[in-house]
């Protein structure tokens, strides 16, 4: 099934976050498509306990889920989700949210605490995504620790539940930043892939299809029913793959010059 990553909704979002972002116009239409061709959106949560626990999903499920926290899911996303009835996921980076843990160094203008209590008062899931939204797979088991819990802790007191849902930063994780994701309490755990999730991928590496300011609706419609993935993201899989590579081998040279220091 679709698991579909937005990030920022803004008509001039800045530059950092342009080409993730998608402008509330073209939202709205790939809403709009996706109540036309009959699907039905659930949450992380959902999707999670029913892979587990063999409940029933409804005909041509899709996840719609939202990284980092951006002001416009609120300003923007927010009505047109209420207007076909969608149920949503937001990923929250807690140290970029406005307000009292705010750590600086977001990329735009963000949610603040208000605005993230009214999306889960009107039924948005809240996940985590870390507290700075660094690259997990890269630090040392105490900050990543402390990336994963501290935002636990805050949605937790924030919104009055603990999340139930992860989505990996840049969407980079490895064993050791899963089984940190799960022994935090975490049922579930996102990454990107620009692939269809399957119940195989296993509950803390589902795959997502990236939805950004250059996705036409013709292409979205392509995306949401699984055609044409191998083609449109060829590019972005290849450089996946190697920076994989890349990114193992840093963080083994760290462990390494650590231990001879």
């Amino acid at each position: 099934m679709p698991i579909l990553m937005y990030h920022a909704v803004a008509h001039a979002p800045a530059r950092a976050a342009r080409g993730l972002s998608v402008s509330p116009g073209a939202f709205h239409e790939q809403m709009d498509l996706l109540g036309a061709r009959g699907f039905t959106p659930v949450t992380c949560g959902r999707l999670a306990a029913a892979w587990r626990g063999g409940e029933a999903l409804p005909d041509k499920p899709v996840v719609i889920t939202f990284d980092d926290g951006y002001e416009g899911v609120h300003r923007y996303a927010l009505h047109a989700l209420a207007a076909h009835g969608f149920a949503a996921t937001l990923f929250a980076s807690t140290g970029w949210l406005r307000g009292p843990y705010d750590t600086g160094g977001a990329p735009d203008l963000m949610l603040d605490w208000d605005q993230l209590r009214a999306l889960a008062a009107a039924g948005v899931e809240i996940g985590g995504h870390s507290h700075t939204h660094p690259q997990l797979d890269q630090l040392d088991d105490e900050r990543l620790w402390f990336e994963v819990l501290r935002c636990r802790e805050i949605l937790t007191d924030e919104l009055g539940r603990p999340p139930a849902s992860f989505a990996y930063p840049y969407g980079y994780s490895s064993p050791r930043v899963r089984r940190t994701v799960r022994a935090a309490g975490f049922g579930v755990g996102l990454a990107v892939g620009n692939g269809l999730a399957a119940r195989r991928q296993g509950p803390y590496a589902l795959r997502r299809v990236t939805v950004g300011r250059t996705t036409r609706i013709e292409e979205f419609e392509q995306l949401v029913n699984g055609r044409s993935l191998g083609r449109y993201f060829a590019r972005d899989r290849a450089l996946t793959k190697g920076y994989a590579l890349v990114r193992r081998s840093r963080h083994v040279s760290r462990q390494v010059w650590g231990k001879v220091r």
